[in-house]
């Protein structure tokens, strides 16, 4: 049976409001629905990643055969991302404002589109044109699918959970590597577009298998649609495990006044602090993840003068190390802590990438080690962030928070491929150095600043 607290208690810890949905959730074991749940919307995170990526694995073919140089391949990569700074503050504002469910299915029907939209393209300029477009629903989708993975998931654990799920996206970006490997050279660049649009046909599993985010409905007030949502919850996850419930936790300290949502708030106590801690992380780890990761195919086979296909294998070498990277955080994040992990991921992507800007990356051998190894860590750094942002911030603007702070993932990965490329031509030492001196700085800001929210209750962490 689905718990429903006793109806003489005060409306603030009523059914359906955050104390009781907060309770309930917390009380909740681990099930096979849980596990659906999070595979259902991974995998549309997959796909994300997937055409996030898949710029990478075609532009050694169009470098050729459009004539682009530099300037322009950075700004092919960026324009993408450009789109993925607006879809991340829209569809953020869509989630507060309409609910996580429905930004997240419109988010997917945008990239996708746009991803068959793609395999039309007919010039430098409409692959530009289209790309942007499509960068809306890459940069909406991840954000607030973190969002709500995170909502529906208590504070033991929640590390591992949410970071093997997000890992999902650290697949896709491999597997973007192993399937641009073959397909590019065998059936040509246009079918890599057409695999990344397969997510369209999961947006009714999403709208009918799962429920909304019940705190969400609670911290708009929603209480009666609350605590239907978690009734569900707690009924398929009475079916999944064939045991009772245990009691909801007792004593918890969460809010009992329904907040309106502000984009203000996240710029006054306690949040301030929190909010430019994480930008900077967001804004260093992806400006190495980017700068490097989508132009390592490109530097092979333009600055070393690699074959299409030893270039293209020599950047899934480095996706594969990214993903190694990622899963160790997944599954260690909840032991170390989030802020010995970040401090430690940050420091060693600046020491390989300082290797690289001394020792002057002559061979492709050293910019494939060290390169891997560097983006092994900002890899790692990225991954954890989709979980530790939506543990600073509050229900009400969570969704914000977490919005607004990849938009700084965007700017980094806007800014990195362009320094890339229009350094590039004078060496690649200075954009190493660039890259290494950035993530010190964000190294040294977590070990000082940054808050540790390991094991902690949402409600408990953000007031």
């Amino acid at each position: 049976m689905a718990y429903t607290p006793q109806n003489l208690q005060p409306p603030s810890v009523g059914p359906g409001s955050v104390y009781d949905v907060t309770s309930r959730i917390e009380r909740l074991p681990l099930s096979k629905w849980q596990v659906k749940a999070r595979v259902l919307i991974g995998t549309a995170t997959f796909f994300d990643a997937f055409d996030a990526l898949t710029i990478a694995q075609v532009l050694p073919v169009l470098v050729t055969a459009w004539g682009l140089n530099g300037g322009q391949v950075g700004l092919l990569i960026s324009v993408g991302y450009l789109g993925q700074l607006v879809g991340a503050l829209f569809f953020s504002w869509i989630a507060e404002r309409f609910g996580r469910l429905p930004a997240m299915i419109a988010s997917i029907i945008t990239f996708s589109i746009m991803s068959v939209a793609c395999t039309f393209v007919w010039n430098f300029e409409s692959l530009l044109l289209f790309r942007a477009i499509q960068g809306l629903g890459l940069g909406g989708q991840v954000p607030i699918a973190a969002v709500y993975i995170s909502e529906m998931t208590k504070a033991h654990g929640r590390g591992k959970f949410v970071l093997v799920y997000e890992l999902l996206f650290s697949v896709g970006v491999v597997a973007a590597g192993i399937v641009g490997y073959w397909v590019v050279p065998n059936l040509g660049w246009h079918y890599m577009f057409i695999i990344g649009a397969a997510p369209i046909f999961m947006v009714y599993s999403i709208r009918t298998r799962l429920p909304e985010s019940p705190r969400w409905l609670a911290s708009k007030g929603r209480n009666e649609r609350a605590d239907q949502a978690m009734s569900l919850i707690e009924s398929k996850v009475e079916e999944a495990t064939g045991q009772p419930l245990p009691e909801p936790a007792q004593g918890l300290t969460v809010p009992t006044q329904n907040k309106k949502t502000s984009w203000a708030e996240l710029f006054r106590t306690p949040y301030l602090k929190r909010t430019l801690v994480v930008w900077l992380m967001w804004f260093a780890a992806y400006l190495v993840y980017y700068g490097i990761g989508t132009w390592l195919p490109t530097l092979y086979r333009t600055v070393f003068n690699l074959p299409l296909e030893e270039s293209l294998r020599y950047g899934l070498i480095s996706n594969a190390v990214g993903f190694i990277g990622t899963a160790l955080c997944a599954f260690t994040i909840d032991y170390v802590g989030r802020k010995i992990w970040f401090a430690l991921a940050l420091a060693g992507s600046a020491g390989f990438l300082g290797i690289l800007a001394l020792t002057g990356a002559k061979t492709p051998g050293d910019v494939l080690i060290y390169g891997s190894g560097a983006y092994f860590f900002a890899a790692a750094v990225g991954l954890g962030l989709y979980l530790y942002t939506p543990e600073l911030y509050p229900t009400r603007v969570r969704a914000l928070g977490v919005g607004t702070a990849t938009a700084w993932l965007r700017l980094a990965s806007m800014a990195g491929p362009v320094i890339v490329g229009t350094l590039v031509t004078f060496g690649l030492v200075s954009v190493f150095a660039i890259f290494a001196i950035v993530a010190v700085i964000a190294a040294a800001v977590v070990t000082l600043f940054a808050l540790e929210t390991k094991e902690r209750v949402l409600e408990q962490l953000s007031p």
